[in-house]
């Protein structure tokens, strides 16, 4: 249909001049056709020519305003970004809308500029030098030189004042030397070997090599033992060499065993017959008492036995009142002579923490209140650390609260983690000649703000860590107590957030302790007199002990999923066993004198340690009602049952009957 519209049109187009011919062919038929028809005929063939919309005079008087914008149509207007303010993806509104076609530089210079000027008067000092020459020398010839102004021009190389010069260096010529030896005297052997032949030389080899290190050795001891022997014109004293020394050690806990010998008994032997009348109440017997004159000014602010030599543990020495600054004091104990410590090492800084190497039972790494942390060698002759944090190597800024060693990783490094109240959570790991810090978490601080309410407590700072601890089942997985009573679940691999906030008390938490056989159950005390028993995969407490004062330690009995003990600040020793009783405990000991600081059981013997504020260490016997452990029977052993997944599922039986849903 448009087609065919179209051909219409051009026909009444063509139409108009064959009529205009027929006008001037013949003047009689053009006076025959009226005006008015022509002038219609015409109408209707414009009207089929032109169809644009006429403007009216309005219209043409009115201004038109086009504003034209330098903004590049091809320029990309959908860039984005991730803001990690907000979390979200923003488009950037910043879009670079210049486009050059084209560019070059070029090396004219404008007449008016002052890089022309100082051209232009560089070229005329030259022309002056110049001319100054040429007098000279014409004066020295006695004739008259003229030169050209091109000739001048030519001895101006650029504007750099190059002049070009050259030279020829003699070529040494190379020379070849050669020697020709004799080859070495060749020899052909053959004969048939055994691995016990290879056995037996092998052994001669290494018998020779003992022999001649042996030998080297009484060569080195044998000047060393003369110049002993002689000190100023006299002989060694026997009284003060080390062969002395180790025979006195020796001597000294025979002597101290035989006056001690009631208590020995006690630890050896003796469990008491009250027990047997009531099933459930238990006592603790006194046993020793360490401490020394180097310790009685100086509080006890870390307890921890040797994980290879069970009757060898770390005490530390510091305080907790922050006014008054003490040096630090680290004293090595053993049961085998209660009386004097076996190792003692002296800080510049009060001591607050401490721990033993699982795997290296020589390694001990230690928190200052200035935020350093050491590494001692007790094998050591010297008592220096063997590492030390410095500013250098990023260390904390407030005192560090607690220090925990971690496992060999793959490339066989020794590392450990370090808490403080500055707010980092630290793994520090042992290189050749220095410790190498490596943030593990910020402890950023949480507040209850809802949704759409401004949260001023994340703009304050960091939240003060006071204890922490690694769930033994899930080494990435640990627990965070800060000064502020909550508590964070975090994750070595998640360094930017936590995986849970347990809003677990009021005032400052002190300790947080896994239980050793269930992976999900951990212990926290705090300052609000109160012990919560919780399992991390819910946010409400399980079960909840009001000692009704602060509660300065907590620890689990290496024995049983059940038992734990807590310290108080009024010098008692709580003990709770939650297979007997839930709810109170059933034993507490008063100690004589001092706030109770720190707890810690034995790892294998049924011992348990207090530390005071006055220097002292009290150790106590735990009589067999706080002693009870799961017993395998024949059934067990033969269905393959352990010790740690009796007493896991004894504990789940006591959790079972309490109700865990979170109100």
């Amino acid at each position: 249909m448009r087609g065919r519209g179209r051909g219409t049109k051009g026909r009444n187009i063509l139409r108009n001049p064959t009529m205009a011919r027929q006008r001037d062919e013949s003047k009689q038929e053009e006076s025959t056709i009226p005006e008015d028809d022509l002038i219609s005929e015409a109408a209707q063939g414009l009207k089929g020519i032109d169809d644009t919309p006429r403007l009216s005079e309005k219209e043409l008087e009115s201004e038109v305003e086009r504003i034209l914008t330098p903004s590049n149509p091809q320029a990309s207007q959908n860039i984005s970004f991730f803001s990690y303010k907000e979390r979200v993806f923003k488009r950037d509104d910043l879009v670079d809308q210049m486009v050059i076609h084209f560019s070059l530089d070029g090396h004219f210079l404008l007449k008016d500029s002052n890089e022309a000027r100082d051209q232009e008067e560089f070229i005329d000092a030259k022309n002056v030098e110049a001319e100054n020459l040429i007098k000279a020398s014409s004066v020295e010839t006695g004739g008259s030189l003229q030169l050209s102004q091109e000739a001048l021009l030519k001895s101006l190389r650029n504007q750099f004042n190059y002049a070009e010069r050259t030279s020829q260096s003699f070529t040494i010529p190379p020379k070849e030397r050669g020697i020709s030896t004799e080859p070495p005297p060749a020899r052909s052997f053959s004969g048939t070997v055994t691995q016990w032949d290879i056995y037996d030389n092998f052994m001669a080899e290494l018998d020779k090599k003992r022999q001649q290190e042996h030998v080297e050795k009484e060569k080195e001891k044998e000047p060393k033992k003369s110049s002993k022997k002689k000190v100023g014109g006299r002989k060694e004293d026997p009284m003060y060499s080390s062969e002395m020394s180790y025979a006195l050690k020796i001597m000294e806990r025979m002597v101290n065993q035989n006056d001690l010998q009631n208590t020995y008994s006690i630890y050896k032997y003796f469990d008491g017959n009250a027990d047997n009348h009531r099933t459930s109440e238990g006592s603790l017997s006194d046993l020793w008492i360490f401490g020394s004159e180097k310790t009685k000014k100086k509080e006890v602010t870390a307890l921890a036995w040797n994980p290879r030599y069970h009757d060898m543990f770390a005490v530390g020495y510091g305080s907790y009142s922050f006014m008054k600054k003490a040096t630090g004091l680290i004293c090595c104990y053993s049961l085998k002579n209660t009386r004097y410590p076996e190792y003692f090492f002296t800080t510049q800084h009060g001591v607050m923490c401490l721990d033993w190497h699982p795997q290296y039972p020589a390694l001990l790494a230690v928190g200052l209140y200035d935020g350093t942390v050491l590494v001692y060698d007790v094998r050591a002759k010297h008592k220096k650390p063997i590492y030390q944090s410095t500013v250098r190597t990023n260390k904390h800024t407030d005192p560090v609260w607690q220090v925990k060693w971690q496992d060999e990783d793959l490339m066989k490094n020794l590392s450990f983690f370090s808490i403080s109240s500055d707010g980092r959570v630290t793994n520090w790991v042992l290189m050749k000649n220095k410790l190498e810090a490596e943030e593990v978490i910020k402890l950023k601080l949480v507040s209850g703000a809802r949704e759409g309410e401004e949260d001023e407590v994340a703009l304050s700072g960091l939240a003060g860590g006071t204890c922490f601890d690694f769930n033994p089942f899930q080494e990435h997985l640990f627990i965070v107590g800060t000064e502020e009573g909550k508590i964070h679940k975090c994750n070595k691999a998640f360094s930017g957030q936590y995986l849970e906030t347990y809003d677990a008390h009021f005032m400052a938490v002190y300790s947080v302790k896994w239980n050793k056989f269930h992976p999900k159950i951990f212990l926290s005390a705090s300052a609000d007199w109160t012990v919560k028993l919780w399992d991390h995969t819910i946010k409400a407490p399980l079960l909840t002990f009001d000692l009704g004062i602060a509660v300065g330690d907590v620890a689990w009995a290496p024995y049983s999923s059940t038992i734990f003990a807590a310290t108080t600040a009024d010098s008692k020793c709580h003990v709770y066993d939650l297979a007997q009783e839930r709810l109170s405990e059933i034993c507490d000991k008063r100690v004589k004198n001092g706030k109770c600081n720190h707890i810690s059981f034995n790892p294998t013997q049924f011992i348990i340690l207090v530390g005071t504020d006055r220097g002292t260490v009290y150790s106590f016997k735990l009589s067999p009602n706080l002693r009870k452990a799961s017993q395998l029977t024949e059934e067990d052993v033969a269905k393959g049952v352990t010790q740690t997944q009796k007493e896991c599922k004894k504990l789940e039986e006591i959790l079972s009957s309490i109700d865990r849903t979170v109100y």
